[in-house]
């Protein structure tokens, strides 16, 4: 594959954060704002006591402390993939309401050393939810489908994904 040289950074104003200043190997940081997620018009997930993994070129994938999962909501499937950083994750297919959305969350029983405050967390693809929000403010999905990210208002790119970002 050739060498992609490093897109230019969108700019950021006050209270902005651009991806491309998140490290690698990424970090945990806690999240002080309330985290929602809504499927077939059901809140499956809700907190105030949220995780979330910054890398660079991605936006905040979050995750959910299990407890703050509705109960039912979630349910382990035999997919799973591997990161370099957090281990393996296993899939999780999400039911509300009269819909079930197939691997559409995923968690770490078992991350590597680094990661284990969010062991059994679960963090949902915005893509495949009805709404995913970041105190009032609607995510929307990170390119591609297979990275979690959110994309808020404050969160600036360009973000890994689209077919272009492959050798970033």
């Amino acid at each position: 594959m050739p060498f992609v040289d490093r897109p230019t950074p969108e700019p950021t104003g006050p209270g902005d954060e651009s991806a491309w200043d998140y490290p690698r190997p990424p970090r945990l940081e806690p999240v002080p704002e309330r985290l929602v997620v809504v499927l077939d018009g059901v809140v499956v997930a809700e907190t105030t006591r949220g995780v979330r993994v910054l890398e660079t070129s991605h936006p905040p994938n979050y995750y959910f402390p299990p407890e703050d999962v509705a109960p039912g909501a979630v349910v382990e499937s035999a997919r799973t993939s591997f990161c370099e950083w957090k281990g393996r994750a296993t899939y999780l297919s999400v039911r509300a309401g009269d819909r079930v959305e197939a691997d559409a969350a995923w968690c770490y029983r078992t991350p590597s050393p680094a990661f284990t405050a969010i062991t059994d967390y679960v963090a949902f693809y915005a893509s495949r939810m009805d709404e995913c929000r970041v105190d009032d403010e609607v995510a929307t999905a990170q390119p591609g489908g297979f990275y979690g990210g959110w994309i808020t208002n404050r969160i600036k790119g360009p973000f890994k994904g689209t077919p272009a970002s492959r050798g970033w």
